[in-house]
């Protein structure tokens, strides 16, 4: 059974369409491959995954079942995660700080969906907030798990701004996996990386799929899409002109389908 089906979606911004009758299917532990050029549709297709966006038609379906998604807490609420290409990371402050940023462990809240809860207690019938303590050895022991499972090199105590691109995309990463996610969303996380640090991203991807995790990658670098990727769905001017295999494809054929030379696939 498919984790994320999208079913006639649609975009509109006025007498613009952004994306017209998209409809896909992700299942678990299997990695995607969307691509198009600039303008293509992809980045708003993933937004809408990710609550940022509301369709103006269509239905996504998770689990086989219709939801509406109320924004990027009410996705990851539903298990969906995403990392955008500037990764969002705060410079000055280590690995450990930014995997919890916003969902901090504290001395009452021991996992990150009790710390986006408000800790209140009454007494007399007056409601205090109770002061709380920040739980950093329990913060740093949780990165440290996070790394070991993505087989990363990065330590939680690292500060971000000192890292590499490769580190800085596995922070990114291990702060998906806080909340047990069902579907990562990647958007062009090897762009503007050394060769090296493309490889340990993709072994990254690779240790998401190995966990039963669902990937939806955007990438212009079709040898990523084609050393990662199980399927790969090509978008143009907002429509959808290919969703096939990745063995049943070449990187010829999805340049064709990108810029026109090759209608449908």
């Amino acid at each position: 059974m498919a984790v994320l089906e999208l079913v006639n979606i649609a975009k509109h911004y006025g007498a613009i369409t952004a994306l017209r009758d998209i409809s896909l299917s992700l299942n678990a532990g299997e990695v995607v491959g969307l691509v198009g050029d600039n303008g293509a549709g992809k980045t708003t297709l993933v937004k809408i995954i990710a609550g940022n966006f509301h369709p103006s038609e269509g239905e996504i379906r998770l689990d086989d079942k219709p939801v509406q998604l109320h924004g990027p807490k009410d996705a990851r609420a539903k298990g969906i995660e995403i990392v955008y290409q500037d990764l969002a990371l705060a410079d000055n402050l280590t690995a450990a700080a930014n995997i919890f940023l916003g969902r901090e462990l504290t001395s009452l809240a021991r996992t990150p969906a009790e710390a986006e809860k408000p800790v209140h207690v009454r007494r007399r019938g007056w409601r205090w907030l109770v002061p709380e303590i920040l739980d950093y050895r329990g913060m740093y022991a949780r990165a440290g798990e996070l790394f070991s499972e993505l087989k990363s090199e990065t330590r939680p105590r690292d500060v971000v701004r000192r890292m590499s691109g490769g580190q800085r995309q596995a922070v990114a990463i291990a702060r998906t996996r806080l909340s047990n996610p069902k579907i990562v969303l990647m958007d062009e996380p090897t762009a503007a990386i050394s060769v090296r640090q493309v490889a340990e991203v993709l072994a990254l991807i690779h240790r998401l799929k190995e966990q039963g995790i669902a990937v939806i990658l955007i990438s212009h670098r079709m040898p990523d899409i084609f050393a990662v990727c199980d399927r790969l769905v090509v978008l143009r001017r907002g429509q959808k002109v290919a969703d096939k295999p990745v063995a049943e494809s070449s990187p010829e054929e999805v340049t064709g389908l990108i810029t026109g030379a090759i209608e449908y696939a």
